[in-house]
């Protein structure tokens, strides 16, 4: 297998091949399935999609419980129970994340999770009862169809029933129904959506993603460094560069308009971690989103991303090895996310363009 797979260069590759895989008694090439985050056995995906709109909500779960981080860049989040997630406050695991359109209005989405959760009997552990805990982050998709329209409690509870392992849904789909990308530079934005990966290593660990992609930037793929998505020219043919239109004094100045955006995602592994090393992972993992989305991190954007740790590999995985594993896992979700959707009005899809 070509060691540049996802971008990563073959040295950097050998060095992660022999940080983990030593340690699994076995000596094989990375392995990339390009497969789900559920291929981190455990963990469902939901969606619920409202065509009204269109927008939506999507649910990752793991009902026993992950060990669970979170690390925000963006400056305009719109988020739920993250400060628990700190890693010197009590509770440490969480039965789901919530990613969900809606701006603030998505929040009550939390709310029909947790309910579904309280009937399966998943939750913090209260006497005879559970307090399901449940952290979520919204992306801002209210201009995309009538505004009136959003997730809420019953969104999030038809998403926990859909919720199942295996393959999951991309594209336009829960959380990525309603987003779109490049949204800035003086380009035409296009659609966004939700994508999805993993990479499985030979000595049974597994890093997965799940990114609902609804940025100001373009999207680059870090392969080749060129503009797959994003900011289209004036004649909607081609790509607008944003930073090279920023280089040229065009949108630096402030113009009175925010752009309406977030990417938002989880990443998930079955080796064992605490709360403070899935931070550490968390943090790790936004590099994958820099280096598939550019500009990234803006003040326009929340960007937020989830890390759950099963715990369930018997494996003693190094931290730095799994970080930049997740990394790459972001990255190709991301691409995945825009490479599957599709158009709405006013927004063309990936697919459009390249016919």
């Amino acid at each position: 297998m070509n060691r540049r797979t996802f971008g990563m260069t073959a040295a950097v590759a050998a060095f992660y091949e022999r940080r983990l895989l030593s340690l699994g008694g076995r000596r094989a090439p990375l392995q990339f399935s390009g497969g789900w985050i559920t291929d981190v056995e455990g963990i469902k995906v939901g969606h619920f999609t409202d065509s009204r709109r269109p927008t939506g909500c999507t649910v990752v779960l793991y009902e026993k419980g992950a060990v669970t981080g979170v690390d925000v860049r963006g400056s305009a989040p719109g988020t739920r129970e993250t400060d628990l997630l700190d890693p010197i406050n009590m509770v440490r695991e969480t039965q789901a994340i919530l990613l969900t359109g809606g701006s603030a209005y998505g929040l009550d989405a939390a709310t029909g999770v947790v309910r579904w959760l309280e009937e399966h009997d998943a939750g913090f552990r209260i006497g005879k009862g559970v307090v399901p805990i449940v952290p979520a982050a919204v992306l801002f998709d209210l201009n995309v169809g009538d505004s009136k329209i959003r997730p809420d409690a019953a969104s999030g509870y038809k998403a926990c029933q859909n919720a199942q392992s295996g393959p999951v849904q991309e594209g336009s789909a829960g959380a990525g129904a309603g987003a779109t990308i490049g949204k800035s530079g003086g380009g035409k934005p296009m659609k966004g959506g939700i994508g999805t990966a993993s990479i499985k290593l030979p000595n049974g660990l597994v890093v997965g993603a799940i990114m609902a992609v609804n940025c100001v930037g373009n999207i680059i793929d870090p392969k080749t460094g060129k503009i797959v998505a994003g900011a289209r020219t004036s004649d909607g043919k081609g790509f607008q560069d944003i930073i090279e239109s920023y280089r040229s004094g065009k949108g630096v100045e402030q113009s009175g308009e925010t752009p309406a955006n977030t990417t938002i995602g989880v990443v998930a592994t079955n080796a064992a971690f605490n709360k403070a090393e899935m931070k550490k992972i968390a943090e790790m993992a936004h590099d994958g989103m820099a280096r598939a989305i550019n500009p990234v991190h803006t003040m326009a954007d929340g960007d937020t991303i989830f890390s759950m740790s099963t715990g369930t590999s018997k494996v003693r995985a190094d931290l730095s090895a799994i970080g930049a594993l997740a990394a790459e896992a972001v990255s190709e979700a991301i691409l995945r996310a825009v490479k599957k959707a599709k158009s709405v009005p006013g927004y063309p899809s990936y697919q459009e363009i390249q016919k």
